[in-house]
C-alpha cells in the first residue's frame, strides 16, 4: 500500500504540492493534474491506485470528471473540496466518488482516509484492469480522450451526444430509463423532457449505425428508455 501511485487533480499549485509532500513522505507516488482533460488522460495512460479529485476545475466540474472516470475506472476516488453544503457532498458521491473530504483538511485525517480507500480496492480482484477504451460493432469510443471512430473514420459527436453515449456505456447494455438518461445528459432539471432524447438519439444513430432506421446498437425499449448493445472492451 505504501507504493501506491496516487493522482492529484487540483488547479491550485500551493494544495497540489503539499498533498503531494504529505503522500511522498508516505512512501506514496504522486502524479499532478491541473484541469479536467489532463486528468483523464492521466488516468487512462498511468492507472493510478487512487484519485484525489478537487470539484472547482477550470475547465469543468470534477463531478463530470468523476461521472466520465466511473465509466471505465475503478481505482477509488477522494473529493477534497472547499464545497462544504451536503448537497454537493451527495452530488459528488452519487457520481461516483468513494469518500468527500472538506477544505481545510488535517493530513493526518488525510493519510487515513487514503489508506482505508487503499485497503478497500485491495479486495477487489483486477481493479486496475479496466480499459477507457470501447467498442460495439464497427464504433470505437475512447473515453478518456472523447474520440469515437465507426470503421476507422472518426466521427466528431457533439459535448451532448457524446455525453449521452457515455450514460449508456456506463449501462453496460442495461435498459436506460428516459429520465436516467436525462439526468446523466443534461442535469436533473430535465427530467421532463423526453423529445429531448428522441432528437439527440436519431443523431447518434445517423453517425454511428450503418442503418439509422433499423439501428442494430443504439436501441429502444418501448416506453422506457434505450440501451446500449453489443457493447466490449477494447485491447
Amino acid at each position: 500500500m505504501n507504493k501506491a501511485q496516487i493522482l492529484i487533480v487540483e488547479d491550485e499549485a500551493n494544495i497540489r504540492r503539499f498533498v503531494r509532500i504529505a503522500l511522498e513522505q508516505e512512501g506514496m507516488s504522486v502524479i499532478e493534474a491541473s484541469t479536467l482533460a489532463q486528468a483523464r488522460m492521466d488516468a487512462a495512460t498511468r492507472r493510478p491506485d487512487l484519485m484525489i479529485v478537487d470539484l472547482g476545475l477550470p475547465d469543468g466540474d470534477g463531478k463530470d470528471l468523476i461521472r466520465d472516470l466511473r465509466s471505465w475506472v475503478y481505482s477509488p476516488i477522494l473529493v477534497l473540496s472547499a464545497r462544504e453544503r451536503e448537497e454537493e457532498k451527495v452530488a459528488a458521491l452519487n457520481a461516483g466518488a468513494d469518500d468527500y473530504l472538506v477544505k481545510p483538511f488535517g493530513v493526518p485525517e488525510l493519510l487515513a482516509r487514503i489508506r482505508a480507500l487503499l485497503r478497500r480496492s485491495q479486495l477487489v480482484p483486477n481493479v486496475q484492469a479496466a480499459s477507457s477504451r470501447v467498442r460495439f460493432g464497427g464504433v470505437s469510443v475512447d473515453l478518456a480522450s472523447h474520440e469515437v471512430a465507426r470503421d476507422g473514420e472518426v466521427v466528431h459527436l457533439t459535448p451532448i451526444e457524446f455525453r449521452l453515449l457515455t450514460a449508456l456505456i456506463r449501462g453496460h447494455g442495461k435498459v436506460l430509463t428516459h429520465q436516467h438518461l436525462l439526468h446523466e445528459t443534461w442535469g436533473a432539471a430535465y427530467s421532463d423532457r423526453p423529445h429531448y432524447l428522441r432528437v439527440y438519439m436519431m443523431q447518434l444513430r445517423q453517425k454511428l449505425e450503418q442503418d439509422a432506421a433499423q439501428p442494430k446498437y443504439l436501441l429502444t425499449e418501448l416506453q422506457v428508455g434505450y440501451r446500449l448493445a453489443g457493447l466490449e472492451v477494447a485491447e
